[in-house]
């Protein structure tokens, strides 16, 4: 099956997860494998462009260095 487009952030929204203490966070490596189950094959460094291009509501909070960052909302508004 092809990719669509709209599968892409539909991969977004199924990568973030909930914390036991309420914040929500998206690593690269678990949006890039929500990618992958819609036939979107990227790289983490594609899947990070991304993120930094069409994402506003989420900031880089990684705490090493590389490619598998890791981002939290931070409005708490939703959003994209």
């Amino acid at each position: 099956m092809m990719p669509r487009r709209s599968d892409i952030e539909m991969a977004w929204y199924a990568s973030i997860q909930q914390e036991p203490n309420g914040r929500k966070t998206v690593t690269t490596q678990r949006f890039v494998h929500e990618l992958s189950k819609v036939n979107w094959i990227w790289t983490m460094k594609q899947a990070n462009e991304w993120i930094e291009w069409y994402v506003t509501t989420f900031r880089d909070v990684s705490t090493q260095e590389g490619e598998n960052r890791t981002f939290q909302l931070f409005n708490p508004n939703g959003g994209l």
